[in-house]
């Protein structure tokens, strides 16, 4: 029997499959397709998810594959990155998704995970012991605990029968990346004269030769699952630029609309779900990727207390309730930024008076705070401002010490399940910090995600 299973073998399945394991938890990830998917879908990491990546030890492996960028730039609104920002990673680290889940899965098999990819799970039953799994070709697995991390259309969740309530798509995008004919100076002159109207609008190159490329689809397809065509491509672009800059050999072609979902429950039993399995909103910011590592982060520990027999009443519990709102959040501001993305006079009206907003800096942090997510604070009822809020922090895997983004992790000191947690294990408090010093109120954000800058 396993510890735990894991569904899915994302970036939100890995981070979460790491975190248990070192633990010494027995982690199995199951991962339905045979190989890594090649789609580019988020751009990049925030601060509070780089700040994670520095307390596990595996910034320097980001970084070195990386680009650091400004922050900045609610709903592609170009305003100077706030000053003093309340982190020691004042900056977005422009790395392809694909980079990001190879990367989590290589520490994963180093701590000891067991991957096994081309198994999907297509049946679950639990009772009070434990669980049992039924892959696609019959075989019957079990363990304590499992953990569906296989994204928006996740079958664990629809086995679970959890209700996913939101709003469906009304606008759809199309993304890939493509060869292009085009000379740059073009091709560049023309991306700029679109995106002064039209924002959900780019080309850019990527290297080698290949660009990637956004464009407001004709409608919402009626299949979504299925893949957009060249020739869709080319209409789209050439009704919006006014050519279709001559793209030819895709490596991929995807879409993506702004439908928003929440789970209505993270945990039923035994069984849990993080990252889009559990909400699913449009990629305005990039914060998708970013709040399922984040997921994660504040599950693993959690669950392999569970495990390990030393978690206190309530402790697991905690996830449905610190995470889940922060979910709900997510969804408002990218639903809010794809309100300010649209070309209707309305929208463009608000779009304006949002940019003047953010001329002040408390305005420009407020909004900003929402999309790094350096901002966020679990709820432990009335207490000092800085209750349930992270510790900022050097870096535990750069410095060695317990302190920086160890700190930045820690678990804040509040609720009765914290209180009686305290002084388990040192990991415990490696999530969330109560401090009585003054709280630099600094924030910020970025575009990175699949819309372009």
């Amino acid at each position: 029997m396993f510890d735990v299973i894991v569904a899915g073998g994302g970036p939100t399945g890995m981070m979460l499959a790491g975190e248990l394991r070192l633990h010494g938890v027995h982690v199995l990830v199951l991962e339905k397709e045979a190989e890594p998917s090649k789609v580019v879908r988020s751009l990049g990491l925030h601060a509070r998810s780089i700040e994670v990546m520095d307390q596990r030890g595996l910034l320097d492996r980001f970084l070195a594959l990386g680009t650091q960028h400004p922050v900045g730039g609610f709903a592609a609104i170009s305003k100077p990155s706030p000053v003093r920002l309340d982190t020691t990673h004042p900056y977005a680290l422009g790395i392809p998704q694909t980079t990001t889940d190879r990367l989590l899965t290589e520490h994963a098999a180093e701590v000891g995970v067991e991957i096994r990819r081309g198994r999907e799970l297509v049946g679950l039953g639990q009772d009070e012991h434990g669980v049992t799994v039924e892959l696609a070709d019959g075989t019957q697995l079990r363990s304590r605990y499992v953990v569906g991390c296989d994204g928006g259309r996740s079958t664990v969740r629809k086995l679970l029968g959890v209700g996913f309530p939101g709003e469906p798509s009304r606008v759809e995008i199309l993304l890939g990346e493509m060869e292009v004919t085009a000379a740059p100076d073009t091709l560049a002159a023309v991306v700029a004269e679109v995106r002064e109207t039209e924002k959900r609008f780019g080309v850019g190159p990527i290297g080698d030769g290949v660009h990637r490329v956004v464009v407001p689809a004709e409608g919402v397809a009626e299949d979504r699952a299925a893949p957009p065509t060249l020739e869709e491509f080319r209409h789209q672009l050439q009704r919006f630029a006014g050519t279709d800059f001559g793209v030819h050999s895709p490596r991929w072609l995807s879409r993506f609309g702004d439908a928003t979902r929440l789970a209505e429950r993270y945990r039923m039993g035994r069984v849990l779900l993080a990252g889009d399995a559990a909400h699913v909103h449009p990629p305005t910011g990039g914060q998708g990727l970013n709040l399922g590592i984040q997921d994660a982060f504040n599950l693993g520990w959690k669950l392999a207390a569970e495990v390990n027999g030393w978690a206190p009443e309530g402790l697991l519990d905690s996830y449905h309730a610190e995470r889940r709102p922060v979910a709900a959040d997510v969804l408002d501001n990218t639903r809010a930024q794809m309100e300010l993305l649209s070309t209707e006079p309305g929208p463009q009206a608000v779009r304006r008076l949002v940019s003047e907003l953010t001329d002040f800096d408390d305005g420009n942090r407020y909004l900003t705070e929402k999309i790094i997510a350096i901002g966020v604070r679990y709820d432990f009822g009335e207490g000092h401002e800085l209750l349930g809020r992270r510790l900022r922090g050097g870096g535990r895997g750069r410095t060695g010490g317990r302190g920086g983004a160890g700190g930045a992790g820690r678990r804040p000191i509040g609720g009765a399940a914290g209180r009686r947690a305290g002084g388990q294990r040192h990991d415990e408090r490696d999530r969330r910090a109560r401090t009585a010093g003054k709280r630099e109120a600094s924030h910020a954000a970025s575009t990175l995600g699949p819309l372009p800058p």
